[in-house]
């Protein structure tokens, strides 16, 4: 490592003591939220990942962190503890496939999971989480599968660059680039270039908003839905959720949101205000047009506000936007749905949302900059 965190370590206290970061597009600060009780099965989960001594991101260099257990071992352990297979769930699928795309650093690894049937199929573009440093297409391989499975669609989940090695904008380019070559290339895929929808978890419903942006500036065929699911959109972390949620206990603290920041913006991460990078920061202009969105949102998560301001944003732009919270539950828990219930609930939601924009394709795609209604339906998951 090449890059010193002296700075950053001198500076965490200040993010847990509560000082704000005035940023253009923050979340609305209102006082923090009343403690929301765990979800029974999601607390196995935490105490299964606890029982694997992981320690916090920001303690560790990438190199650790990438080998440090995560919430997709925490679920594995408990699956195996009650007796339940761990093997990937292949039911409805006809094949997955590990394979590569051409990328602007060489070449993008991708899986592609196909269901079963006649095609040619509606198509997601899928970008994992991570905070842009760590996770694969192994640890995020539940969520695509799902939706794949539910949607019946073929999923094809993208991996791009990782920081520090490749900082920003090297994941959005291969972001970008991935879409555009699916898109282009889906009856390869036995895929409807007419129906690609982008997803994305963390991490990844950060690049995902970012590949509509950029086709959207580009003039080029729009995504014909986005599904961001606790997208990881914004540089505060001074948020009520990020004062409730983010003491390290629900996998994901606010010391290790500003280690992910400066590992893929730089020492400069608390004041970048580039869309590309921070979507909350983007005007309503350039999100005048976006794709008829889903944001899906934890209870337990620090990134909450976030979500929620970012949905919020997109309605003001008069994108249609439907924001789902999940109450007893913490980031990380969209793939959980072997063990979680409301994980599976959520899975179904998405998958449901999917389908209702294949259905009715090419609204706000296609190029399409005309407003859309803003419709944001404020819904609170049962």
């Amino acid at each position: 490592m090449t890059r010193s965190y002296k700075w950053l370590i001198a500076t965490l206290p200040l993010f847990t003591a509560g000082a704000a970061l005035a940023q253009p597009g923050a979340p609305e600060k209102t006082g923090v939220p009343a403690k929301t009780q765990v979800d029974p099965r999601m607390q196995k989960v935490l105490d299964a990942h606890k029982a694997l001594k992981p320690k916090p991101f920001h303690t560790l260099t990438p190199e650790q962190a990438r080998k440090g257990p995560s919430a997709t071992d925490a679920v594995k352990s408990l699956m195996k503890k009650e007796g339940k297979s761990t093997t990937p769930d292949k039911t409805g699928l006809a094949k997955v496939d590990d394979t590569t795309l051409p990328g602007p650093g060489g070449d993008i690894p991708v899986r592609i999971y196909t269901p079963e049937g006649q095609g040619p199929f509606p198509v997601v573009v899928y970008y994992h989480g991570g905070g842009f440093v760590v996770a694969d297409l192994d640890t995020y391989d539940a969520g695509p599968r799902a939706l794949a499975q539910q949607a019946k669609a073929v999923v094809v989940s993208v991996h791009y660059r990782q920081a520090p090695e490749h900082p920003f904008p090297a994941a959005s380019d291969d972001a970008t680039a991935a879409f555009r070559y699916v898109q282009e290339n889906a009856a390869k895929y036995n895929g409807d270039p007419q129906r690609v929808a982008v997803a994305g978890e963390s991490a990844g419903g950060n690049l995902a908003t970012v590949v509509a942006m950029q086709q959207k500036e580009a003039r080029r065929t729009l995504p014909v839905f986005e599904l961001l699911v606790y997208p990881f959109v914004s540089n505060d972390v001074n948020t009520p959720s990020h004062k409730a949620n983010g003491q390290g206990n629900y996998f994901l603290g606010n010391q290790d949101i500003a280690w992910f920041w400066n590992n893929y913006l730089g020492e400069g991460w608390k004041t970048n205000t580039d869309p590309l990078a921070l979507p909350l920061t983007a005007s309503t202009d350039k999100l005048r047009g976006m794709p008829p969105t889903m944001i899906i949102t934890a209870g337990l998560d620090p990134l909450k506000d976030e979500g929620t301001a970012y949905a919020k944003k997109l309605q003001e732009a008069g994108v249609k936007t439907e924001l789902k919270n999940y109450d007893g539950v913490t980031h990380e828990f969209f793939g959980m749905g072997a063990v979680v219930g409301t994980a599976a609930k959520a899975q179904a939601d998405a998958a449901s949302a999917l389908k209702n924009a294949f259905q009715s394709a090419g609204v706000g795609g296609a190029g399409d900059t005309t407003p859309q209604r803003g419709d944001l339906g404020m819904k609170k998951a049962k």
